[in-house]
């Protein structure tokens, strides 16, 4: 008698804890997608996407499963209907007459792909292909955040390429991207697996000290060097009201500058002893500065912050996808109107930062949000979200040209999504020497991010000027600055 065996049930995997968390952040206003955009110089077909996609992006198994969210927990399930015409596209751009006018209507697209959420019944992400863009052809990508990090999936991007026209052999990219990140992060690993059950164990205490402050104290005496973390992240003042903060909708607009030589960018790094993260983000708060003076917001002694991703596990790792990273609040003093104390003051920040507990803290929290009840994860996610007006995002990417299926990669940048009510996100990414700048934004907030990053170039070129002068300390007055910079805007 013949038997008839059971259908194979689909592989499922058990979500970790942290990734929950990102998949259950999901909002209309926010969707948490990480979107990235590539340009090449030369033009390429839609079959031969397809076939790196199936080759290089397929094989990390992950991105055949797609996310399943139920009471108990969050799996990961493997698509037995998997579909790659529909995750690989093609789009062609209306109304192309010169370059000015396609890089607008490029925007305009990206813009509707970063405001529009990925279907939730397949795996969560997508490629779109503009076949012709620039004299040659562009790629968008769409990336749930329960992947991966930002700091992963762009090093999943960048597997899709090679360092050479023709790979051969030695093109592997990781070994010419990856930097070794050294014992610093190696301790930051190890005060994860130290730091997370507290931080879980915590997160309910920092809910009832935000009902109840006075009980702020005895988490300090009970928590050691984490509770003090906590108690400082949880009693952080709410960012001021500005004109980019306010009710969110569910449009967003995307735009992005034209890149910095890298070269200048450490040029004034080493002029005013500080990092280039330093310097590029003292340049953001001054084109959004810029921006909303001349908008009619008064700044004096205005700071704004901005939440930062924090790795916390060696880039090598990166492979292996997941969530491995905290988060920390960089302040972003656009009150000041001296654009070398910006940076003296961005430096002092990352500094702090740098010697603080709080991205350990904040991957903590992280992990008991993702097991907690939705009541307590939109509580908990507001409550942070509103001590933040942006998030910040620079990633350093490889100092030499790619090649994406034989097609030199001109340019590449991407956008982490906004949690909660932070509406503004800010990415700076480095390739090939060149700083590329983009910012993202709830179109209630700010409709015209273009007039933003427009002001980035200008605000740099400051900065370089007064390097170049070699008398740094001399441009610490206000006045002096002011009348030493030539009029960029």
């Amino acid at each position: 008698m013949a038997t008839t065996k059971a259908p194979r049930k689909p592989r499922r995997e058990p979500m970790s804890r942290v990734d929950t968390a990102w998949l259950r952040m999901e909002r209309p206003t926010n969707p948490m997608m990480i979107t990235g955009v590539l340009m090449l110089d030369e033009p390429m077909t839609l079959q031969k996407l397809k076939q790196v996609v199936r080759k290089r992006f397929l094989s990390y198994p992950r991105f055949l499963q797609k996310a399943v969210d139920t009471p108990t927990g969050a799996s990961w399930v493997e698509d037995e209907n998997f579909d790659l015409d529909w995750h690989v596209r093609i789009t062609a751009l209306p109304g192309r007459s010169d370059p000015k006018s396609e890089k607008k209507a490029f925007e305009r697209f990206v813009s509707q792909l970063a405001s529009s959420p990925l279907d939730k019944s397949k795996p969560l992400w997508q490629f779109h292909l503009i076949e012709k863009y620039g004299g040659g052809s562009a790629l968008v990508t769409r990336i749930h955040h329960s992947y991966a990090d930002g700091i992963a999936l762009v090093q999943v991007l960048l597997s899709l390429t090679d360092t050479e026209r023709k790979p051969g052999k030695d093109s592997s990219l990781r070994a010419a991207w990856l930097k070794q990140d050294g014992t610093r992060v190696a301790r930051r690993v190890g005060a994860v697996d130290r730091y997370m059950k507290l931080g879980g164990q915590m997160l309910g205490k920092g809910m009832q000290m935000y009902r109840d402050p006075t009980l702020a104290t005895m988490l300090a005496k009970e928590g050691g060097e984490i509770g003090r973390e906590l108690v400082a992240a949880v009693a952080l003042s709410d960012d001021p009201p500005s004109m980019l903060r306010g009710k969110l909708g569910v449009s967003k607009r995307v735009a992005w500058a034209e890149p910095l030589d890298l070269d200048e960018v450490k040029a004034v790094g080493r002029a005013c002893d500080c990092t280039v993260n330093d310097v590029l983000m003292a340049a953001a708060a001054g084109a959004l500065r810029g921006y909303m003076l001349e908008r009619g917001e008064r700044l004096d002694g205005v700071t704004l912050r901005a939440t930062v991703p924090v790795n916390l596990r060696p880039l090598e790792h990166a492979k292996k996808l997941g969530n491995h990273f905290g988060l920390v609040f960089l302040e972003l003093p656009v009150g000041e109107d001296n654009p070398i104390r910006r940076v003296e003051r961005v430096a002092k920040c990352m500094n702090d930062l740098k010697n603080s507990r709080q991205a350990i803290v904040a991957y903590g929290l992280l992990a008991a949000l993702g097991m907690a009840p939705a009541a307590v994860q939109g509580v908990a996610l507001e409550l942070f979200s509103r001590k933040a007006t942006a998030v910040a995002t620079n990633v350093p990417g490889p100092q030499q040209p790619l090649y994406l299926g034989g097609s030199l990669m001109r340019e590449m940048m991407f956008w982490v999504p906004q949690t909660g009510s932070i509406g503004i996100g800010i990415s700076i990414m480095s390739y090939n020497n060149r700083v590329h700048f983009g910012l993202i934004a709830d179109a209630k907030l700010v409709p015209d991010p273009d007039a933003v990053i427009q002001r980035f170039g200008p605000e740099f070129e400051k900065l370089l000027y007064l390097s170049l002068m070699g008398n740094w300390e001399h441009c610490l007055d206000s006045d002096r600055a002011t009348g030493l910079v030539p009029a960029l805007d």
